[in-house]
Protein backbone atom coordinates (compact mmCIF):
# COMPACT_ATOMS: atom_id res chain seq x y z
CA UNK A 1 0.00 0.00 0.00
CA UNK A 2 1.00 3.58 -0.54
CA UNK A 3 1.96 5.68 2.21
CA UNK A 4 1.67 9.60 2.46
CA UNK A 5 3.35 11.89 4.84
CA UNK A 6 0.97 14.66 5.30
CA UNK A 7 2.68 17.71 7.81
CA UNK A 8 -0.39 20.10 8.27
CA UNK A 9 -3.10 21.03 10.75
CA UNK A 10 -5.35 18.65 12.36
CA UNK A 11 -8.55 19.99 13.18
CA UNK A 12 -11.03 17.33 15.31
CA UNK A 13 -14.14 18.25 13.99
CA UNK A 14 -13.97 19.63 10.68
CA UNK A 15 -13.03 18.60 7.16
CA UNK A 16 -10.42 20.85 6.83
CA UNK A 17 -6.35 20.68 6.95
CA UNK A 18 -4.62 17.23 6.91
CA UNK A 19 -7.27 15.71 8.92
CA UNK A 20 -9.50 15.84 6.03
CA UNK A 21 -6.55 14.76 3.65
CA UNK A 22 -5.82 11.46 5.97
CA UNK A 23 -9.63 10.55 4.51
CA UNK A 24 -8.88 11.59 1.36
CA UNK A 25 -5.87 9.69 1.11
CA UNK A 26 -7.16 6.54 2.76
CA UNK A 27 -10.46 6.73 0.67
CA UNK A 28 -7.57 6.11 -1.85
CA UNK A 29 -6.09 2.80 -0.46
CA UNK A 30 -3.11 5.66 0.57
CA UNK A 31 -1.70 4.48 4.03
CA UNK A 32 -1.64 8.74 5.59
CA UNK A 33 0.79 9.38 8.71
CA UNK A 34 -0.08 12.98 10.00
CA UNK A 35 2.01 15.23 11.80
CA UNK A 36 0.37 18.10 13.42
CA UNK A 37 1.81 21.46 13.22
CA UNK A 38 -1.46 22.73 15.24
CA UNK A 39 -4.12 21.21 16.70
CA UNK A 40 -7.43 22.37 16.87
CA UNK A 41 -10.97 21.14 18.52
CA UNK A 42 -13.31 23.16 15.75
CA UNK A 43 -12.52 25.20 12.99
CA UNK A 44 -10.60 28.72 13.74
CA UNK A 45 -12.60 30.43 11.34
CA UNK A 46 -15.41 29.61 13.85
CA UNK A 47 -13.65 31.59 16.51
CA UNK A 48 -11.37 28.62 17.77
CA UNK A 49 -8.06 28.41 19.53
CA UNK A 50 -5.95 25.92 18.84
CA UNK A 51 -2.39 24.65 20.53
CA UNK A 52 0.60 25.17 18.11
CA UNK A 53 2.74 22.28 18.16
CA UNK A 54 6.52 23.58 19.18
CA UNK A 55 9.26 23.20 17.17
CA UNK A 56 10.83 20.69 19.53
CA UNK A 57 7.44 18.48 19.44
CA UNK A 58 7.46 18.95 15.73
CA UNK A 59 11.01 17.75 15.47
CA UNK A 60 10.55 14.94 17.78
CA UNK A 61 7.50 13.39 16.11
CA UNK A 62 8.86 13.47 12.99
CA UNK A 63 12.17 11.69 14.03
CA UNK A 64 10.80 9.20 15.77
CA UNK A 65 8.86 8.97 12.07
CA UNK A 66 12.01 8.73 10.51
CA UNK A 67 13.18 6.03 13.58
CA UNK A 68 10.36 3.58 12.37
CA UNK A 69 12.67 3.87 8.80
CA UNK A 70 8.96 5.22 7.22
CA UNK A 71 11.37 7.89 5.43
CA UNK A 72 12.08 5.62 2.81
CA UNK A 73 8.35 4.23 2.44
CA UNK A 74 7.05 7.55 1.79
CA UNK A 75 5.41 7.46 -1.57
CA UNK A 76 3.71 11.20 -1.14
CA UNK A 77 4.46 14.39 0.96
CA UNK A 78 1.65 16.77 1.28
CA UNK A 79 2.69 20.33 3.21
CA UNK A 80 0.08 22.54 4.10
CA UNK A 81 -0.49 25.32 6.98
CA UNK A 82 2.31 26.20 9.58
CA UNK A 83 2.18 27.92 12.21
CA UNK A 84 5.97 28.99 12.68
CA UNK A 85 8.50 29.17 10.69
CA UNK A 86 10.58 27.12 12.66
CA UNK A 87 8.42 24.17 11.89
CA UNK A 88 8.85 25.74 7.79
CA UNK A 89 12.66 24.77 8.53
CA UNK A 90 12.19 21.32 9.98
CA UNK A 91 9.31 20.69 6.87
CA UNK A 92 11.86 21.66 4.59
CA UNK A 93 14.90 19.44 6.33
CA UNK A 94 12.09 16.28 6.51
CA UNK A 95 11.62 16.72 2.68
CA UNK A 96 15.34 16.66 1.79
CA UNK A 97 15.79 13.24 4.29
CA UNK A 98 12.73 11.67 2.32
CA UNK A 99 14.03 12.02 -0.95
CA UNK A 100 17.53 10.98 0.28
CA UNK A 101 16.16 8.16 1.84
CA UNK A 102 17.04 4.67 0.85
CA UNK A 103 13.84 3.57 -0.73
CA UNK A 104 13.63 -0.51 0.00
CA UNK A 105 10.10 -1.77 -0.62
CA UNK A 106 8.62 1.51 -1.13
CA UNK A 107 5.71 1.52 -3.60
CA UNK A 108 6.51 4.17 -5.88
CA UNK A 109 10.27 4.64 -7.22
CA UNK A 110 10.68 8.25 -6.22
CA UNK A 111 8.79 10.18 -3.58
CA UNK A 112 6.06 12.71 -4.95
CA UNK A 113 6.29 16.54 -2.92
CA UNK A 114 2.76 18.24 -3.30
CA UNK A 115 3.41 21.63 -1.65
CA UNK A 116 0.27 23.81 -0.73
CA UNK A 117 1.57 27.11 0.34
CA UNK A 118 -1.03 27.88 2.87
CA UNK A 119 -1.15 31.77 3.22
CA UNK A 120 -4.14 33.68 2.82
CA UNK A 121 -7.10 33.85 0.65
CA UNK A 122 -9.52 36.31 -0.14
CA UNK A 123 -11.08 38.54 1.38
CA UNK A 124 -9.07 38.85 4.57
CA UNK A 125 -5.82 38.22 2.95
CA UNK A 126 -2.71 36.89 4.78
CA UNK A 127 -3.81 34.46 7.67
CA UNK A 128 -0.48 33.19 8.32
CA UNK A 129 2.40 35.13 10.01
CA UNK A 130 4.19 37.38 7.51
CA UNK A 131 7.59 35.30 8.95
CA UNK A 132 5.90 31.79 7.98
CA UNK A 133 4.64 32.83 4.44
CA UNK A 134 7.56 34.00 3.70
CA UNK A 135 10.14 30.86 4.77
CA UNK A 136 7.15 28.81 2.82
CA UNK A 137 7.88 30.92 -0.54
CA UNK A 138 11.36 30.27 0.39
CA UNK A 139 12.10 26.75 1.60
CA UNK A 140 8.98 24.64 0.69
CA UNK A 141 8.17 26.01 -3.19
CA UNK A 142 11.35 25.52 -4.20
CA UNK A 143 11.44 21.70 -3.20
CA UNK A 144 8.21 20.72 -4.42
CA UNK A 145 7.49 18.63 -7.31
CA UNK A 146 4.12 20.30 -7.39
CA UNK A 147 2.27 23.30 -5.68
CA UNK A 148 -1.23 24.24 -4.98
CA UNK A 149 -1.67 27.73 -4.14
CA UNK A 150 -5.26 29.37 -4.84
CA UNK A 151 -5.47 32.64 -6.79
CA UNK A 152 -4.54 34.76 -3.95
CA UNK A 153 -1.85 33.00 -3.00
CA UNK A 154 -0.31 32.53 -6.32
CA UNK A 155 -0.61 36.25 -6.14
CA UNK A 156 1.17 36.79 -3.13
CA UNK A 157 3.92 34.61 -4.34
CA UNK A 158 4.48 36.36 -7.22
CA UNK A 159 4.12 39.72 -5.65
CA UNK A 160 1.42 41.01 -8.05
CA UNK A 161 -2.40 41.11 -8.72
CA UNK A 162 -3.26 37.74 -10.61
CA UNK A 163 -6.42 38.06 -12.17
CA UNK A 164 -7.91 35.41 -14.40
CA UNK A 165 -6.50 31.58 -15.92
CA UNK A 166 -4.28 33.23 -18.50
CA UNK A 167 -2.61 35.19 -15.81
CA UNK A 168 -2.41 32.84 -13.27
CA UNK A 169 -0.37 30.21 -15.95
CA UNK A 170 2.15 33.22 -16.19
CA UNK A 171 2.62 33.66 -12.50
CA UNK A 172 3.18 29.51 -12.35
CA UNK A 173 5.63 29.95 -14.89
CA UNK A 174 6.99 33.14 -13.56
CA UNK A 175 8.20 30.49 -10.33
CA UNK A 176 9.49 28.57 -12.79
CA UNK A 177 6.99 25.98 -11.09
CA UNK A 178 4.56 23.21 -11.92
CA UNK A 179 1.44 24.02 -10.60
CA UNK A 180 -2.51 23.19 -9.68
CA UNK A 181 -3.93 26.41 -8.57
CA UNK A 182 -7.33 26.41 -7.35
CA UNK A 183 -10.04 28.94 -7.07
CA UNK A 184 -9.52 30.35 -10.50
CA UNK A 185 -12.56 32.59 -11.22
CA UNK A 186 -13.82 31.57 -15.13
CA UNK A 187 -16.54 34.34 -15.14
CA UNK A 188 -19.53 35.15 -12.88
CA UNK A 189 -20.85 31.68 -12.25
CA UNK A 190 -17.76 29.40 -12.78
CA UNK A 191 -14.35 28.71 -10.78
CA UNK A 192 -12.34 25.48 -11.16
CA UNK A 193 -8.77 24.30 -10.90
CA UNK A 194 -5.92 25.17 -13.67
CA UNK A 195 -3.10 22.81 -14.28
CA UNK A 196 0.27 24.43 -15.20
CA UNK A 197 3.19 22.27 -16.09
CA UNK A 198 5.60 23.95 -18.33
CA UNK A 199 4.13 25.57 -21.93
CA UNK A 200 0.74 23.32 -21.13
CA UNK A 201 -2.08 24.80 -19.26
CA UNK A 202 -5.28 23.35 -18.97
CA UNK A 203 -8.12 24.65 -17.12
CA UNK A 204 -11.31 22.79 -15.20
CA UNK A 205 -14.56 24.62 -14.32
CA UNK A 206 -17.55 23.60 -12.74
CA UNK A 207 -20.65 25.96 -11.52
CA UNK A 208 -19.93 28.19 -8.20
CA UNK A 209 -22.12 27.74 -5.41
CA UNK A 210 -23.30 30.22 -3.22
CA UNK A 211 -22.28 28.19 0.08
CA UNK A 212 -19.10 25.96 -0.20
CA UNK A 213 -17.81 24.27 2.71
CA UNK A 214 -14.29 25.59 3.76
CA UNK A 215 -11.68 22.58 3.00
CA UNK A 216 -11.57 22.33 -0.74
CA UNK A 217 -8.68 23.46 -1.23
CA UNK A 218 -6.97 20.82 1.05
CA UNK A 219 -9.63 18.24 -0.99
CA UNK A 220 -7.93 19.20 -4.25
CA UNK A 221 -3.75 18.79 -2.98
CA UNK A 222 -4.63 15.36 -1.37
CA UNK A 223 -6.73 13.79 -4.24
CA UNK A 224 -4.22 15.38 -7.09
CA UNK A 225 -1.58 14.01 -5.08
CA UNK A 226 -3.08 10.94 -4.71
CA UNK A 227 -3.21 10.32 -8.50
CA UNK A 228 -0.07 10.83 -8.71
CA UNK A 229 1.17 8.04 -6.83
CA UNK A 230 -1.56 5.54 -8.83
CA UNK A 231 0.08 6.46 -11.88
CA UNK A 232 -2.12 8.99 -13.29
CA UNK A 233 -0.38 11.53 -15.73
CA UNK A 234 -0.73 15.32 -13.98
CA UNK A 235 -3.48 16.12 -16.41
CA UNK A 236 -5.64 12.73 -15.48
CA UNK A 237 -4.74 13.40 -11.43
CA UNK A 238 -6.25 17.28 -12.09
CA UNK A 239 -9.17 16.23 -13.64
CA UNK A 240 -10.13 13.82 -11.36
CA UNK A 241 -9.05 16.49 -8.76
CA UNK A 242 -11.70 19.06 -9.71
CA UNK A 243 -14.20 16.34 -10.49
CA UNK A 244 -13.59 15.54 -7.13
CA UNK A 245 -14.48 18.91 -5.60
CA UNK A 246 -17.02 19.43 -7.72
CA UNK A 247 -18.99 16.66 -6.66
CA UNK A 248 -17.60 16.16 -2.60
CA UNK A 249 -19.08 20.95 -3.08
CA UNK A 250 -22.50 19.78 -4.73
CA UNK A 251 -23.26 16.49 -2.37
CA UNK A 252 -22.59 19.05 0.86
CA UNK A 253 -25.19 21.43 -0.80
CA UNK A 254 -27.44 19.16 -1.54
CA UNK A 255 -27.36 17.56 2.07
CA UNK A 256 -27.06 20.43 3.80
CA UNK A 257 -23.85 19.52 5.37
CA UNK A 258 -21.64 22.41 7.33
CA UNK A 259 -18.76 20.15 6.25
CA UNK A 260 -17.16 18.98 3.04
CA UNK A 261 -19.20 14.92 3.36
CA UNK A 262 -15.61 13.37 2.24
CA UNK A 263 -16.16 10.33 4.14
CA UNK A 264 -20.27 9.57 3.21
CA UNK A 265 -19.34 9.96 -0.43
CA UNK A 266 -17.33 6.94 -0.17
CA UNK A 267 -16.23 5.75 -3.88
CA UNK A 268 -17.81 8.58 -5.71
CA UNK A 269 -14.85 10.76 -4.35
CA UNK A 270 -12.20 8.10 -6.21
CA UNK A 271 -14.57 8.37 -8.98
CA UNK A 272 -16.58 11.27 -9.46
CA UNK A 273 -18.72 11.95 -11.99
CA UNK A 274 -19.52 15.51 -11.71
CA UNK A 275 -19.48 17.95 -14.77
CA UNK A 276 -16.50 19.93 -15.40
CA UNK A 277 -15.96 21.94 -18.40
CA UNK A 278 -12.15 21.49 -20.11
CA UNK A 279 -10.46 24.05 -21.55
CA UNK A 280 -6.28 24.07 -23.03
CA UNK A 281 -5.08 27.43 -22.59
Amino acid sequence: MPLALIMSSFVAASRIGGAAQQYVLAGHRIDPVLAPTVMFGRSPAKGATGEVTSPEVFRRMLGDIEADALFGLVDLVITGHFSLPEQVEIAAGVLERVRAATRGKAYAGRPTVVVDPIMGDEPKGLYVTPAVAEAVARRLVPLADWITPNVWELSHLVGRHVADAADAAAAVRELGARALVTSVPAGPDRIGLLLVDGEAATLFTHGRLERAPNGTGDLVAASFGAGLVQGLSPLDAAERASRAAAETVKAGDAWNSPELPIVALGDRLVRPTAEVRIETL
